[in-house]
């Protein structure tokens, strides 16, 4: 009896020891077979993904037949966002459709554009190659609803893509599923004929995409929208077929989190709480407030200047973002390793706004003097500070300051456990040296390490400024009870 007690206890002890392990391991993976869910837990660790997460700040650009009533109809406003006027009752299905028989942007000019996102300092750009109207600016062969039907008739995504290219900019394909113009699409599958419709318009969804990346050979990836409709949702087992098609074709391809739903239907997340997609993109024109939210996956923001216009608008109301502000946003997803997507939406004749050429040269004249605070680096691991955030890159610790404090002295709290130390201050740009001084206040049993940088006397910055704290391996720590100077 005694020893069959024994191994019962064994068993347990063996049983708990295997719980606890996988529980260590995938700490939020739950028991739920899937088939269709996500097929990595983690992140990828792959060079190209790696490229991904090091650009800090990209481009979008939202660009089609919209561009033509620039949110207006017949002398009316349109209130929503320039690119679902199609959906708005007051714009007639039909003159939307012909549009294309006036789309000819003859000022189009993709080196100048490229140039200008240069300039701003982007790494990386994202097309809409077709939104959900359906219109493509590619010459699709699957359709006649493409730019080539056009008065412009061109390509618009090649000469695009081997601008950016040629300025060391790569760039991703938006692709919307909506397709309102598609005699197939189906937002729910009601009856057998619906049925029928949808299986021709999955075959076209395929045939495009895979169009996509061998017409544009050099495009990193895809930026995936209109994914939200039940329809789609279904096709669990033929979404992730295709994106393992589309991943063969193109080694090293990335797509987000909304391509694709597991069999019980849940987006971005299967049904274990686990990331479907390389990087998550729920963060639209919002920023996580903690790392903890983001579970340790990658993830991008994308963001209007203006409250919420992709496409071109001619007449923008409400709140529109300034340059400062969109430079914290920038600076806050980077913090929170995150890259940050700045949206662009050019008129019918091709040329980017006054108001979007002026912010995208104010973020480049701050980026030429700071973005070694921003390209390729990562969460610090530190507690946000009043005055700004922290990025990291190897032993940088970049401060990124908004808020200057009135007393001149940025205060920089470690925690006692971190095992570097300051050991030089300076400001990025210029390479001025700066004091930094190791303090311990009150009693020495503090939980945390204190560093003061002083700033010199009557700096007054009009605009936020770096510093490089650089750090070097500590294993002994200093604690005596008197400032010291390091």
């Amino acid at each position: 009896m005694k020893k069959v007690q024994f191994l019962l206890v064994l068993i347990l002890i063996t049983i708990g020891s295997v719980i606890a392990q996988v529980t260590d391991k995938d700490e939020h993976r739950a028991s739920v077979a899937l088939k269709h869910g996500a097929h990595r837990l983690g992140r990828r660790t792959d060079a190209d993904m790696e490229t991904w997460r090091n650009y800090g700040l990209g481009q979008f650009i939202h660009w089609g037949l919209y561009a033509i009533p620039g949110g207006h109809w017949k002398g009316k406003y349109y209130p929503g966002a320039a690119e679902w006027i199609r959906s708005w009752n007051d714009m007639p299905k039909e003159d939307y459709d012909n549009l294309y028989k006036q789309f000819d942007p003859k000022n189009f000019n993709p080196t100048a554009w490229a140039k200008q996102a240069k300039d701003m300092g982007v790494k990386y750009m994202i097309i809409t190659t077709k939104h959900h109207d359906g219109f493509c600016l590619w010459p699709s062969k699957y359709t006649s609803y493409t730019i080539a039907n056009t008065p412009y008739k061109k390509d618009i995504i090649k000469p695009l893509v081997d601008a950016y290219n040629a300025v060391g900019i790569d760039v991703y394909l938006y692709f919307s599923i909506i397709d309102w113009n598609h005699q197939g699409y189906r937002a729910s599958i009601q009856n057998q004929k619906d049925s029928v419709a949808y299986k021709s318009f999955k075959v076209f969804v395929r045939n495009q995409m895979k169009e996509l990346v061998t017409m544009y050979p050099t495009t990193k990836g895809f930026w995936m929208d209109g994914t939200w409709d039940k329809a789609w949702i279904d096709q669990a087992e033929f979404v992730d077929d295709l994106d393992k098609e589309l991943r063969a074709m193109s080694p090293g391809l990335i797509i987000g989190s909304r391509f694709r739903a597991d069999e019980n239907g849940k987006r971005h997340f299967d049904t274990n709480g686990d990331l479907i997609g390389d990087y998550e993109q729920g963060w639209e024109r919002n920023i996580p407030e903690n790392i903890e939210v983001l579970k340790g996956n990658d993830w991008d923001c994308v963001m209007t200047i203006p409250e919420n216009q992709w496409g071109y608008h001619s007449d923008w109301r409400g709140y529109v973002k300034t340059s400062y502000e969109l430079i914290e946003m920038l600076v806050k997803c980077r913090a929170l390793d995150g890259n940050f997507v700045l949206n662009f939406g050019p008129d019918s004749q091709g040329n980017i706004r006054p108001e979007e050429t002026r912010v995208g040269q104010e973020i480049g004249d701050w980026m030429k003097e700071n973005s070694e605070a921003i390209y390729g680096c990562k969460y610090s691991e530190l507690k946000k500070p009043d005055w700004g955030y922290y990025t990291q890159k190897g032993n940088n610790l970049y401060l990124i300051i908004f808020n200057k404090p009135i007393n001149n002295v940025l205060r920089v709290t470690l925690p006692r456990s971190y095992n570097r130390k300051p050991v030089k201050a300076y400001f990025l740009a210029g390479q001025k040296p700066l004091g930094l001084t190791r303090v311990i206040p009150g009693l020495n049993k503090e939980t945390n390490k204190y560093f003061d940088v002083t700033l010199p006397s009557g700096y007054a910055p009009d605009k936020p400024f770096v510093i490089v704290l650089e750090l070097q391996d500590s294993k002994s720590e200093n604690d005596s009870n008197q400032p010291s100077k390091i």
